[in-house]
């Protein structure tokens, strides 16, 4: 240690000087006295490491209370915190997949605010099943016997194939031995589960004859994986749920049908060509697996719909309790099921349904004013211009589809995009966007008109 750095150490303000800070002292009477102690101590030590590594200079009272008050602000942020996609990524897996609908929003907070039926019969006035709660109406509403529901879809594939298939080989498409986020392989929660892969066909090709000589006694199923994530093209053959149903059905076998993104209206107008659990069924699948949080639009959870004998043999299964829902999510499921009554009313009300299917045209206007708006709110500051994009609906859904969007492009004159963007990101209600061609990027598709004002604020807040 030099003789400066010596020096700067024995001058280090004490603790008591620090918390002496007008700054610090206000907080002194808002916050934990224990709190800030804590941050003046953690201040100073960050001080001394900056000393020993030559970074500092500063060392005075007022600057360890300036530290020290960056220290007490991120403790009082929420880690989890609600953000403004401005990404044009409709089911972004990094900024929680589906928005919820107001009224599932409010069942999730009234369930998880009070006492519940979760495990009651209120008519019998003896404990029930949380199942009950949205069995019949999955039941109703995708033409399943009966539905039940657990933590995500992943664990729903790994609890059908052990209570389905355990200790039995099931025939997969070599084509559809998929890989998700987080590492999550077929294959490998095939093996947790206690059944044995069989591959057939080949990776681009698949027939129904290559499932149809390797059934033998040992069989215990054929599982059929959408490819939601990613597509072979070209020279690409697989063999239809109807065309496996009826070969599993004749060989005494159940056909599992693990969707994924769980659409349930048909949305061929808006450009989207993915299958729907209700015509899964429908074509003769007994077990249809899919996500909460993707194209249905509620919470994130796994959700087993198809034959009653085989979801019995579910909820009896020991993994059912260790997969099994709150009542918080239990109760957002039964609101965004509730909203397919009416398919129309689902499209209005469910905002992942309604982003897809808004018009071009409606968000090139709706872009249009808002940066009319911005450019009357920061003159000087920052140019604003609207811009034709593609947003994408994400969240391993359609992974081929563009979806025509519009942007407001910020370009700023004192600081540049990347800065920009970042600051969003830290504002007090975090913005996230990107950065193009030399423009910080605002899809407006994904930005509700309910946070045009936050957004707005943010854009000057970080603008000055």
């Amino acid at each position: 240690m030099n003789e400066d750095a010596a020096a700067k150490l024995k001058d280090l303000p004490r603790v008591d000087e620090v918390l002496a800070e007008p700054a610090l002292a206000y907080h002194s009477g808002r916050l934990p006295a224990e709190t800030v102690l804590r941050a003046a101590r953690s201040a100073l030590a960050s001080m001394r490491d900056d000393i020993l590594e030559g970074k500092i200079t500063d060392i005075s009272p007022e600057r360890a209370a300036f530290l020290a008050l960056k220290e007490l602000r991120k403790a009082e942020e929420r880690s989890l915190r609600r953000v403004i996609n401005g990404t044009g990524v409709i089911l972004h897996t990094n900024l929680g997949r589906a928005r919820l609908s107001d009224s599932a929003a409010a069942a999730m907070s009234n369930a998880a605010s009070g006492y519940s039926n979760l495990e009651f019969d209120l008519e019998e006035g003896r404990r029930g099943s949380r199942h009950d709660h949205i069995g019949r109406l999955i039941g109703e509403i995708t033409g399943a016997e009966d539905a039940m529901a657990v933590n995500n879809n992943a664990a729903a594939t790994l609890l059908a194939l052990s209570a389905v298939c355990f200790r039995t080989e099931v025939l997969v498409s070599r084509g559809e031995l998929i890989e998700i986020g987080g590492s999550f392989r077929i294959p490998d929660i095939m093996r947790v589960s206690g059944a044995s892969l069989k591959e057939v066909g080949t990776t681009n090709k698949t027939h129904l004859y290559d499932y149809e000589r390797h059934i033998n006694e040992g069989t215990g199923a054929i599982l059929k994986v959408h490819t939601s994530n990613y597509r072979i093209t070209g020279f690409t053959e697989d063999v239809s749920v109807k065309a496996l149903a009826e070969l599993a059905h004749k060989n005494g076998l159940p056909l599992i049908y693990d969707l994924g993104s769980g659409l349930m209206v048909d949305l061929k107008d808006c450009g989207l060509d993915e299958p729907t659990v209700p015509r899964a069924l429908k074509d003769g699948a007994d077990l249809v697996l899919f996500s909460g949080d993707k194209l249905l639009g509620g919470p994130q959870a796994g959700i087993i719909a198809g034959r009653k004998c085989f979801i019995d043999a579910m909820k009896e299964h020991p993994l059912a309790r260790v997969m099994r829902p709150g009542k918080a999510v239990l109760a957002a499921l039964e609101e965004t099921f509730r909203q397919y009554r009416d398919p129309v009313q689902a499209k209005r009300n469910i905002p992942v349904l309604q982003m897809i299917s808004a018009s071009p045209d409606d968000i090139r206007y709706k872009a249009q004013r808002f940066a009319l708006r911005l450019a009357q709110e920061n003159p000087l500051v920052c140019d604003f211009s609207v811009i034709r994009g593609t947003g994408m609906i994400g969240g391993g859904a359609a992974p081929m589809l563009g979806i025509d969007t519009w942007a407001v492009a910020a370009s700023p004159r004192e600081i540049s995009p990347e800065e920009m963007a970042s600051r969003l990101r830290r504002w007090k209600d975090p913005v996230i966007c990107g950065v193009q061609d030399g423009l910080l990027l605002l899809d407006m598709r994904t930005v509700a008109d309910s946070e045009l004002q936050t957004l707005a604020e943010a854009v000057a807040g970080v603008l000055r």
